[in-house]
């Protein structure tokens, strides 16, 4: 039990920040930068979450804050006033920096790896835990009996069956 609450106490922080960080607001875009047609921005900003970051690596390019991202969100911002379509300006970004660029990456035997490893951690410790506590819960095997105990296990064998002799 003080296993399962130290592994809880330390994974508290993760799972709140996990819960709490996607809903704040990040006011990462230029207003200058914004597109006069609020349907364009939407687009803009409905794709600049589904790309990368490529200095921060962990953030979509509307969250951050770095020349790059900036750089990249008036790309995809050019691109829809040209009149690409989401997918176009997906393919565009994805042609020059790879699937590196898109926060989810197709399903490919390349990125068979990136896909497949959470699933394989799972797996291997849901089993850990299933084999440590069917370990726990087997008793130890008794230790075998001392030349003493057998000694004194004899003798009472033996007092047992004279006493019910009589």
């Amino acid at each position: 039990m003080r296993k399962f609450l130290l592994a809880f106490a330390l994974l508290l922080p993760f799972a709140a920040e996990a819960i709490i960080a996607p809903r704040v607001a990040y006011a990462t875009t230029n207003p200058a930068d914004m597109l006069r047609d609020p349907a364009q921005e939407e687009r803009a900003r409905a794709l600049g979450r589904e790309i990368r970051c490529m200095v921060c690596q962990n953030q979509s390019i509307e969250d951050s804050e770095v020349a790059l991202a900036r750089d990249l969100r008036l790309i995809v911002r050019e691109r829809i006033v040209a009149g690409d379509s989401d997918a176009q300006v997906r393919d565009f970004l994805h042609a020059r920096y790879g699937d590196f660029v898109l926060l989810r990456p197709p399903f490919t035997w390349s990125t068979a790896a990136l896909w497949l490893t959470p699933v394989v951690a799972l797996m291997f410790g849901a089993g850990l835990i299933l084999l440590s506590r069917r370990r726990a819960a087997q008793p130890a095997p008794p230790a075998p009996l001392t030349e003493e105990e057998k000694r004194r296990l004899a003798a009472l064998d033996a007092e047992t069956r004279d006493g019910n002799r009589a």
